[in-house]
């Protein structure tokens, strides 16, 4: 069966395994051994290559059953801690699938949070807004709210709006909100890998409590600062 015949990324064309995840499926890895389990047919036809596209013309079958895709979900979860952005445990508490109700296990989370990490999560099978969050020139601002081990000063903000060397590159914050003698509000455009931790460990800092509450216009959470000792920059 040819490429043509399923479709390409530029008319619509998606991945087998992708589909069948917005199907229902619990997972891609679990619809790639569907595949080779010889389980799956399209246009009456066994398949065995997970790379094949298919587009809303073709249709799917696993184990005799028609398959479509669910209707679109978004789902804001609050994650707590101790809980792994993957599939898999991992020796953590749990992922973050265990918090859902079975019909959502489906949906694909957008930007992680560390076990260590907690606060809002974007969860859904939506492709293009996936994309649109995911992207790293999307712009999209995600807002953090942090207690550190120790009190520090307000050169420690300067220097995140400066710029600070990570080893994943060049960390800088777009915004930060001194709260009190322990605890920030920084906001990111960037989304290098633990960025916030390491931009305070690098200036010696350790963080104890991190919480996302915001990416773009949406919420998770309302924070109120404690009184009197706020200080805050913007680029």
């Amino acid at each position: 069966m040819s490429e043509e015949q399923h479709g390409s990324e530029e008319n619509g064309g998606i991945r087998i395994n992708k589909f069948l995840a917005s199907c229902g499926i619990d997972s891609r890895r679990v619809a790639d051994r569907l595949i080779e389990e010889g389980r799956v047919e399209v246009n009456g036809k066994v398949i065995d290559t997970p790379g094949m596209r298919v587009t809303e013309k073709d249709f799917v079958k696993v184990d005799g059953r028609h398959m479509t895709p669910m209707e679109e979900v978004v789902v804001l979860l609050n994650k707590p801690r101790g809980y792994v952005c993957s599939r898999e445990a991992q020796g953590a508490i749990g992922t973050v699938y265990d918090l859902l109700p079975p019909r959502l296990r489906h949906l694909n989370y957008v930007g992680r949070l560390d076990a260590d990490s907690e606060g809002l999560l974007i969860m859904t099978n939506k492709g293009e807004l996936t994309q649109t969050l995911s992207h790293p020139t999307g712009g999209i601002e995600k807002e953090y709210w942090v207690t550190v081990d120790q009190n520090f000063d307000n050169s420690v903000l300067m220097q995140f709006l400066r710029g600070v060397r990570i080893p994943e590159g060049n960390a800088k914050a777009k915004y930060v909100c001194r709260a009190s003698a322990r605890r920030a509000c920084v906001v990111l455009e960037q989304g290098l890998k633990r960025q916030v931790r390491q931009m305070f460990q690098c200036l010696g800092l350790r963080v104890r409590k991190l919480v996302r509450v915001r990416i773009g216009s949406l919420w998770g959470a309302i924070w109120n600062p404690e009184a009197g000792d706020s200080w805050m920059m913007r680029m």
